[in-house]
């Protein structure tokens, strides 16, 4: 049985015992985590992740050059000496996932990583067993695809008022001593708990300087392998009042659709008592909301932007008479993210041969359209078609730039040439992965 079939085969056996018992706390799960195998599995998936090097340079490459059974091993030993110290975060700044400026990212070291993963694999079945249906992100088998199809179901449904929250800092704000109340309700093993506290107290690095540490009381770095996890069992103290049956929310027919700290309330109507008592909950969880980004919309009326997505009551243009529907489509900031992506590429690669270039464009193609194109819940093809004008006009001034004149695609249709015969993805041809 391979290291992958070991923890899956125990993954489930937590799974179903939380399942089946929701009261249950999880005693013994340190010792699993610096097992042979467990510590293997970790490894593979963080090396699948790729990801750049932490505060101590060590790469996936270097830990490969050097050895993995030994870089292992020594995770191992120190687990289970439980003398393991995380090393800093290193925060860069990156680009927003749909646009709208940057947000913070920490890279913890490939050691870290590890053994983050580790005990991600241990614990994440167990949460799995008790998180709510309505929750969408970083979570196995789910995805923003999801919550796009249940927004769209909720909107045909007749919940057409939606408040769209917006939570100020979230990863930045969530408070430890409550996150710790959170996970004990599931792990009663100190040591799993002392472990994920060090994480949560590592300091950053950031411009030559070091912050926090064990003066931190707030926050899980956005890029920590278990932040995301962390961050889900935090949100999940609201997903589960707000899904209570006899709370103000279910007796207002209030939905809630959240992916990670993006969320939406649907209703027929979303009145202020149940305004008044979701900001009650999130003042007693420590959280903020973003006044001035969250708004209350009536989506007959107004259309809204949710993980990158446009959704509007549109008429039909085709067939007036069917009257209006629901289109979800590409959102014009997401439009001109995919725009400044493929600028940017052709930009960075002045001499790549077509192959090379064409495989760089596709990759980026690729991503936004599996996501933005969603069979029978999204309408993309008029993003496709400014994306199918933008290459073909960007890869025709990149062709006929001086320093190209060599180029045997000087002067010609250079994305026809592509597209034929070099393999180039055309938006408008593309069929996404199911």
């Amino acid at each position: 049985m391979s290291s992958a079939e070991r923890v899956q085969v125990f993954q489930r056996k937590l799974y179903h015992k939380a399942k089946q018992d929701k009261g249950y706390k999880f005693y013994v799960l340190y010792d699993k985590i610096f097992l042979p195998h467990v510590l293997e599995e970790a490894w593979k998936r963080v090396k699948a992740n790729d990801g750049s090097a932490g505060v101590d340079g060590v790469s996936i490459e270097k830990v490969e050059a050097e050895g993995v059974e030994g870089f292992l091993k020594e995770i191992s030993r120190e687990l289970r000496a439980q003398t393991y110290q995380p090393s800093a975060v290193k925060r860069v700044w990156i680009e927003k996932e749909h646009g709208g400026g940057q947000r913070p990212l920490g890279i913890p070291t490939v050691k870290d990583r590890v053994a983050q993963m580790a005990c991600l694999m241990m614990i994440e079945p167990i949460f799995e067993a008790d998180f709510e249906d309505s929750s969408y992100g970083f979570r196995p088998k789910r995805s923003a695809r999801g919550a796009v199809t249940k927004i769209k179901e909720q909107l045909k449904s007749g919940k057409t008022e939606v408040y769209d929250a917006d939570l100020s800092k979230y990863f930045d704000t969530i408070p430890h001593e409550k996150l710790k109340i959170a996970l004990k309700e599931r792990i009663a093993d100190q040591r799993v708990l002392r472990l994920i506290s060090k994480w949560l107290k590592a300091p950053v690095y950031e411009d030559g300087q070091y912050n926090g540490g064990k003066k931190h009381k707030v926050g899980t770095p956005q890029g920590g392998v278990i932040s995301p996890l962390l961050a889900n069992i935090y949100l999940h103290l609201l997903d589960r009042i707000v899904n209570a049956k006899g709370s103000i929310f279910h007796k207002n027919g209030i939905v809630m659709v959240r992916y990670a700290d993006d969320f939406v309330l649907m209703g027929k109507a979303v009145n202020e008592a149940v305004l008044i008592k979701l900001k009650e909950l999130l003042d007693r969880m420590e959280l903020t909301l973003n006044e001035q980004k969250s708004k209350l919309v009536r989506a007959r009326e107004t259309p809204f932007n949710f993980l990158g997505f446009e959704f509007r009551y549109d008429i039909n243009t085709k067939y007036p008479e069917n009257g209006r529907y629901w289109n979800v489509k590409p959102s014009e900031k997401s439009n001109k993210k995919i725009r400044g992506k493929v600028g940017s590429a052709l930009k960075r690669m002045g001499h790549y041969k077509p192959e090379a270039l064409v495989k760089e464009l596709n990759a980026i193609e690729r991503g936004w359209l599996n996501y933005y194109d969603i069979k029978g819940v999204s309408y993309p093809y008029t993003a496709k078609l400014k994306l199918n004008y933008y290459l073909r006009t960007s890869l025709t001034r990149y062709f006929n730039r001086k320093s190209q004149r060599k180029s045997r695609l000087y002067r010609k249709q250079a994305f026809g040439i592509l597209v034929r015969k070099y393999g180039l993805i055309d938006p408008l041809k593309y069929s996404p992965a199911s």
